[in-house]
C-alpha cells in the first residue's frame, strides 16, 4: 500500500454513521440518523435461524455461499424480473451489500481508473473506490420537480477514456430517488456505448412506494452480460444485523469478485444464509406488508417535518426523508446535527458527507423513517422546537 493511499484513508475516519450513533447513545437523543429498524423480521424467518443454529450449521460455510440460498436467489431474480442466473457460477453470498460493492470495485478497478457514482452516495462507495486507488467521479442528483435527479448531459460528461464503472444506487439512498425506466435507458445506452460495467446496489428494490416499480439495470437491453447486481436480506427483512448480501452477474465478473472477497471475509454467515433462503421463498406476503408500513411511516414522518419547518422531499422509495434546513435559519447540515441532540434531543444524518462536492448538498439533512411510530411522533414533537 502506498503512502499516497495510507493517507487518502486516513481522510475517511470515522463514518458519520458511528459518530451519530454515538453521539445518539451519549445524549440519550432520538436516533433518526442510521438506518436500522427498531422492529424485528418475519418470525418465522427468525425461528428458522435459531433451528439452524441449534441444529449446527455453524462452522465455516462454502465460499460462494451455501447452495440453498444461492439457489433462492436465482429463483428470486427470475421470478420478479425475469433474469436467469446459475446459482452454480453466476450468484455470490457476500457479507452484507456493503462487502459486495467494495470486492466488486476492487475487482473491476484498476489503479488510475475512474468509477462514475451519483452524489449523494453511501458513504462506502468513496472508501472502497480509494482502496482500489481508482477515482470518483460525482454526478449530482438535485431537486427538480419535486425529486432529485441527473442532468442527462453531466452524466454524458463525466464519461471519460479513464471510466470503467458506473456505480448506480435505485432505489436511492439517501435521496429516496427511484430511477424512472427513461433515466436508466440512459446509463445502460452509456455503458454500452464506452463498453463499461454497471454495478448496481439495489437494496431497497422492495420498498418502493406510491405504485413506483424498481426496474433493475440488468432488465434492460445489452445490460445482463455487463451489470453486477448488488441486494441484501437487510432492509428487505427488517435483519440489517445478520449482514447477508449477495451479487448477481455473469460467471466471469462474479470470479474476478469472488477472488477479491475469498480474501476480506472468504464466507460468514451459516445459520443467516439458511434462514434468508426461506425468507425470499416465503415471506412475500410479510415484505409486502412491510412496504407499505414504511410508506404510512413516512407519510407520517414527512408530515411532521414539514409542521416542524423543514422543506421535506418526498421518497418514493428507502428509508430516508431527505430535507432542507434553510427555512429553519440553518445553512450547514454538519454544524446543526452536531447540535440537534441539543435543540431537540434527536439525531439525524448530515447530507453534505456524502456528496464529492461538499458544498451541493450543505444545506440537507436525512431522516430515517424505519421506526415505530410512537418514536417517530415523539421525534416530530421534539424537532418543532426548532421553529418555536
Amino acid at each position: 500500500m502506498t503512502e499516497p493511499l495510507v493517507s487518502r484513508m486516513r481522510s475517511f475516519g470515522t463514518t458519520i454513521f458511528a459518530e451519530m450513533s454515538a453521539l445518539a447513545v451519549r445524549t440519550g437523543a432520538i436516533n433518526l440518523g442510521q438506518g436500522f429498524p427498531d422492529t424485528d423480521g418475519p418470525a418465522a424467518m427468525l425461528d428458522h435461524a435459531v433451528r439452524a443454529i441449534r441444529s449446527g450449521a455453524n462452522q465455516y460455510p462454502p465460499g460462494p455461499g451455501v447452495p440453498e440460498l444461492r439457489q433462492a436467489v436465482s429463483e428470486h431474480r427470475l421470478e420478479h424480473y425475469g433474469l436467469a442466473y446459475d446459482p452454480a457460477g453466476e450468484v455470490l453470498v457476500t457479507v452484507g451489500a456493503t462487502e459486495a460493492v467494495a470486492a466488486s470495485i476492487l475487482a473491476l478497478c484498476e489503479p488510475g481508473d475512474e468509477v462514475v457514482a451519483f452524489e449523494p452516495y453511501y458513504d462506502s462507495y468513496a472508501a472502497s473506490i480509494a482502496l482500489a486507488q481508482a477515482r470518483l467521479v460525482g454526478v449530482t442528483l438535485r431537486p427538480d420537480r419535486g425529486r432529485f435527479a441527473f442532468d442527462p448531459d453531466e452524466l454524458r460528461a463525466a464519461i471519460t477514456p479513464r471510466t470503467r464503472v458506473i456505480l448506480v444506487n435505485s432505489p436511492h439512498n439517501p435521496t429516496g430517488t427511484v430511477f424512472t425506466r427513461e433515466e436508466l435507458t440512459l446509463i445502460a445506452e452509456l455503458c454500452r456505448e464506452h463498453d463499461l460495467i454497471a454495478v448496481t446496489d439495489e437494496v431497497y428494490e422492495h420498498l418502493t412506494f406510491d405504485g413506483v416499480g424498481h426496474v433493475p439495470l440488468a432488465t434492460l437491453p445489452g445490460m445482463r452480460e455487463r451489470t453486477v447486481m448488488i441486494s441484501s436480506a437487510g432492509k428487505t427483512f427488517s435483519v440489517t444485523g445478520w449482514k447477508t448480501g449477495w451479487i448477481c452477474a455473469p460467471a466471469p465478473l462474479v470470479s474476478a469478485v469472488q477472488t477479491v472477497k475469498q480474501f476480506l471475509t472468504f464466507t460468514a454467515s451459516a445459520p443467516w444464509q439458511s434462514a434468508v433462503a426461506y425468507g425470499l421463498r416465503h415471506e412475500r406476503a410479510w415484505v409486502t406488508a412491510l412496504r407499505d408500513s414504511l410508506q404510512d411511516k413516512r407519510d407520517r414522518l414527512m408530515a411532521g417535518l414539514a409542521a416542524a419547518g423543514f422543506e421535506v422531499f418526498r421518497p418514493a422509495g428507502t428509508y430516508f426523508v431527505q430535507t432542507d434546513i434553510r427555512p429553519l435559519g440553518f445553512g450547514d447540515g454538519v454544524a446543526l446535527t452536531r447540535r440537534l441532540p441539543e435543540l431537540a434531543g434527536v439525531v439525524a444524518i448530515p447530507t453534505q458527507v456524502f456528496y464529492e462536492h461538499a458544498e451541493r448538498g450543505r444545506h440537507f439533512v436525512r431522516f430515517a423513517f424505519c421506526k415505530k411510530d410512537e418514536v417517530i411522533d415523539e421525534a416530530v414533537t421534539r424537532l418543532k422546537r426548532l421553529s418555536a
